[in-house]
C-alpha cells in the first residue's frame, strides 16, 4: 500500500476547486497502489478547518490542518517547508497539487528541497507497476506526451479542471500541525490582493467561458461576451492576448500560451481567429464551440461546433437562445 500527499489549494477560507480535483487524483492512486491514505494539508488563517469535511468528500483520510494569520494569503515557504518536512517523515508515494499559479510556485520548491521528479500541468495520470504514468500537453498543446515517472515521492501537478472530482465519500481523521516555519517571517510578502469582477467564477473554476477576440472590432462590443456570459450565469469571461495587449480587457483575462490555461467543461470562442498561442491555452476544452466570418480560420480545426457569422449578428442571437433555453430549468 502507498500513501498520496495533497496540497488541497485555498484562498482566504474557501477552497478552490482544484483541491478536489487533487484529492480525487490522489484518491484513484492511493486505492490504485493497494489501498493507501490520502493525506491532505489544508493551510489557511484560522476558520479553514471546517473545510475538512469537504476534503473527506473528495476521499481524504487524513487532513492536516494548519491555521494561522499569516495564511490568510498564499506562505509559500511556509507550506513548502511543511509539506517537505511531512514527506520526509512519512513514506508517500506521491504529492499531488494544482498546475496553478500555487503550484507553479510551489512543486519545483518542493522537487528541490525532496530532490524528487516533478511532472508538471498534468491531464492524466494511471499507476504501472512501481511508476507513474502521466499525461501532458507538450508544444503548445499541438501534442501529448506520456511520462513514465519513477522514485518516490513523485511530485505531480495537474492542470486544474482536466481532471473530474468524483466523490469517495468517507470520514477523515483531523489532525491539527504546525507550520514547518513562521508564515509571518517570510522572505516574500504579499501586500496587496487585486480581485477581479464581482459574481462571475474564476477562470480556472468556471465550467463555462466566454472568451472574446479582435474579431469583437471595438472594446464597447465587448459587452456581447459578457452578455452571453451572463445569460449562461456560470461562466467567466475570457479574452486573446491581442484584446489584453489594446487594452480592451484586463490582462488576467488573457487565454493562450503566455496567459492562463483552462479547460472548462464548454469554450465558446467568439471572434477569435484561432493562433497557436491562444490555442495552447483553450485546447483541452470539453467542447468548444466557434463563432467567426471567416470559414478558414484556425479555431474551427478544434471546435466541435463552428458557426461562421458576423459575431456581432450571431452572438446576440446565441445570448437570446440560451436565456430561453434557461427559462425551462
Amino acid at each position: 500500500m502507498a500513501n498520496i500527499l495533497v496540497f488541497a489549494e485555498s484562498r482566504g477560507t474557501d477552497l478552490r476547486k482544484v483541491a478536489g480535483e487533487a484529492v480525487s487524483v490522489a484518491r484513484r492512486l492511493a486505492d490504485a497502489s493497494g489501498g493507501g491514505e490520502v493525506h491532505a494539508l489544508l493551510a489557511g488563517p484560522p476558520g479553514i478547518a471546517q473545510k475538512a469535511d469537504v476534503l473527506g468528500r473528495y476521499g481524504a483520510d487524513v487532513v492536516l490542518v494548519m491555521e494561522h494569520t499569516a495564511l490568510a494569503t498564499f506562505a509559500r515557504e511556509s507550506i513548502a517547508a511543511t509539506l517537505a518536512a511531512r514527506a520526509k517523515a512519512a513514506s508517500y508515494r506521491a504529492i499531488v497539487l494544482g498546475f496553478s499559479a500555487q503550484g507553479r510556485d510551489l512543486g519545483p520548491r518542493l522537487a528541490a528541497r525532496l530532490d524528487a521528479p516533478i511532472a508538471s500541468d498534468v491531464i492524466d495520470v494511471q499507476v504501472a507497476g512501481d511508476a507513474l504514468t502521466v499525461k501532458h500537453p507538450a508544444y503548445a498543446n499541438k501534442v501529448v506526451v506520456t511520462l513514465t515517472v519513477t522514485g518516490s515521492p513523485a511530485i505531480v501537478s495537474i492542470r486544474p479542471a482536466a481532471i473530474t472530482a468524483t466523490e469517495s465519500p468517507r470520514t477523515a481523521r483531523v489532525e491539527t500541525i504546525q507550520p514547518g516555519t513562521d508564515p509571518a517571517a517570510s522572505r516574500v510578502k504579499v501586500t496587496q490582493v487585486v480581485e477581479g469582477a464581482k459574481g462571475r467564477p474564476d477562470l480556472a473554476d468556471a465550467p463555462v467561458i466566454v472568451a472574446g477576440g479582435r474579431g469583437l472590432k471595438a472594446p464597447e462590443n465587448f459587452k456581447l461576451v459578457e452578455e452571453l456570459a451572463d445569460a449562461f450565469g456560470n461562466a467567466a469571461v475570457g479574452a486573446t492576448r491581442a484584446v489584453t495587449d489594446e487594452g480592451w480587457r484586463p490582462h488576467a483575462d488573457q487565454i493562450g500560451q503566455t496567459g492562463r490555461q483552462v479547460s472548462p467543461q464548454l469554450y465558446v470562442a467568439v471572434g477569435i481567429s484561432g493562433a497557436i498561442q491562444h490555442l495552447a491555452g483553450m485546447r483541452t476544452s470539453k467542447t468548444i464551440v466557434a463563432i467567426n466570418k471567416d470559414k478558414e480560420a484556425p479555431i474551427f480545426k478544434v471546435a466541435d461546433y463552428g458557426i461562421v457569422g458576423d459575431v456581432l449578428e450571431v452572438v446576440p442571437a446565441l445570448t437570446s437562445a440560451v436565456r430561453e433555453a434557461k427559462k425551462g430549468h
